[in-house]
């Protein structure tokens, strides 16, 4: 960030909450720390509406820290007008990818699959997009090993001579599709017939992201399965899932 150049105890309060609209808009109104110093306590009044819960800690924190530096770095007066210049262009950006999103989620909304991607653990809207995205209605793929493969999740066995070293996830795939399988993965860790597949991987030796290997790979199955018959996902009973192999 522009503001760590000239004055690196600002950014420290301001760059994690940089795309919050609250800092975004006193940037854009006051610049940099001149900016800051001069609107003084106006900086409360502006920052209460976009944040009324931290908006009193904000501004003590922003004052606290244009207090820890009292020398003028060269470039200031540039970045003062420079910084509400790359406030307003994040806004833009930010506004427009929200625009972007509700314009998936309402395409989501129309799409005939929309219903069946959903309904599985772990799949919200943005996911079943990106599933969605890359995978289609899933016609392509003759069997869910061959979607596992595209998603790489299917497991490599790697040879040495005529020694086997065992089973690897791949590094190939769709890396878009491998992350989004993932992250639903994880999410899914909350529904309990998915916990107890982890859990009993984790039973048998397997470290943490080899079980979600696991369990991602056996959604991807059922994944497979969904968009094929085009029937939302019904889970397996625990008792009938713990003795399966």
């Amino acid at each position: 960030m522009l503001l760590a150049q000239i004055h690196p105890a600002p950014e420290r309060v301001l760059g994690p909450k940089v795309q919050h609209k609250a800092v975004l808009e006193l940037l854009s109104r006051c610049g940099g720390p001149v900016g800051l110093r001069k609107a003084g306590r106006k900086l409360l009044s502006i920052a209460t509406v976009h944040a009324p819960r931290m908006g009193d800690r904000l501004v003590a924190q922003i004052m606290t820290a244009l207090d820890e530096q009292t020398v003028t770095v060269p470039g200031t007066v540039a970045a003062e007008t420079i910084l509400p210049r790359l406030a307003d262009s994040l806004r833009d950006v930010l506004r427009q990818r929200d625009q972007v999103a509700a314009e998936v989620d309402r395409m989501l909304d129309a799409h005939p699959l929309a219903p069946v991607l959903t309904s599985m653990p772990g799949i919200g809207v943005r996911t079943a997009a990106r599933i969605l995205l890359e995978v289609g209605d899933g016609t392509a793929f003759p069997t869910p090993g061959h979607l596992a493969a595209y998603a790489g999740l299917a497991p490599v066995t790697r040879r040495s001579g005529s020694s086997i070293r065992g089973e690897h996830p791949p590094r190939g795939g769709n890396k878009n599709l491998k992350r989004t399988f993932f992250l639903a993965t994880i999410a899914a860790l909350a529904d309990p017939v998915s916990r107890a597949y982890y859990d009993r991987k984790r039973a048998e030796g397997k470290r943490h992201n080899a079980a979600l290997i696991c369990l991602a790979r056996r959604r991807c199955d059922v994944l497979f399965a969904m968009l094929r018959d085009k029937i939302p996902y019904q889970p397996r009973p625990l008792p009938a899932l713990v003795s399966a192999a």
